[in-house]
């Protein structure tokens, strides 16, 4: 239990550090801890608050979390920390948070946003001739979601703006950067494992329809089938 873990220091900042980003809406980075924290002093244990303490309160407030079963910890995301639910309690969160309509995306936003975060920067224009349709609208949404942002222009003819995802994007994928984005080799696998379970299944289907029209093949009835 939490009484048997020794403290790595007072008892305050572990619990600022806890109401930190316990109220928070957006991820805490380290920085932004230490400037809200600055100096904590307890009478007879001074401590200076930098990102070896943040990162050691993490730890110890998540070990308390595991060792009394609580259903959340504190994780790293787009570059900072929040408290996020454990995922095995993801089903139950699903019955009783129906998924907002801003947060859903279109095909053609997803597969936009799917260059974007792997060609960035990119400008519309190369953009539009990967997919092949405009995409003005696409990007006026995924801008609109703070998905994707103006982040300079090319130095090509007309100047046109270039685009990148942005830190709202780590958090709607739940990634802490863009390193951990799936290589585009581990797409194909899973692809074409997809692939050969679809192509699987429909022969299963077909083999199951055939047999219930024409009965099971026997020997008996090939060698009649050749005669």
């Amino acid at each position: 239990m939490s009484a048997d873990i020794a403290l790595p220091m007072p008892r305050a900042i572990l619990e600022v550090i806890e109401a930190l980003l316990f109220a928070t809406d957006e991820p805490l980075s380290l920085r932004q801890l230490i400037d809200l924290l600055g100096y904590l002093d307890d009478p007879e244990r001074p401590e200076r608050i930098d990102h070896d303490v943040i990162l050691r309160a993490i730890e110890f407030l998540n070990r308390e979390f595991d060792a009394s079963h609580r259903a959340f910890r504190i994780v790293k995301v787009a570059g900072g920390y929040q408290f996020a639910t454990l995922p095995k309690h993801g089903v139950w969160l699903g019955r009783m948070v129906k998924e907002r309509s801003k947060r859903k995306l279109s095909i053609s936003a997803l597969e936009s946003l799917a260059i974007i975060a792997y060609k960035q920067p990119v400008t519309k224009p190369e953009l539009e001739a990967i997919r092949g349709v405009n995409a003005d609208y696409v990007l006026h949404s995924l801008l609109e979601r703070n998905l994707v942002a103006i982040v300079g222009r090319a130095a090509t003819p007309g100047r046109p703006l270039l685009y990148g995802t942005t830190k709202e994007f780590l958090k709607h994928f739940g990634l802490n950067d863009l390193a951990e984005l799936p290589k585009p080799r581990e797409i194909d696998e899973l692809l074409a494992e997809a692939q050969f379970e679809v192509e699987k299944r429909m022969l299963q289907e077909l083999e199951e329809k055939r047999e219930k029209e024409e009965g099971p093949v026997d020997g008996l009835r090939l060698l009649e089938s050749e005669e």
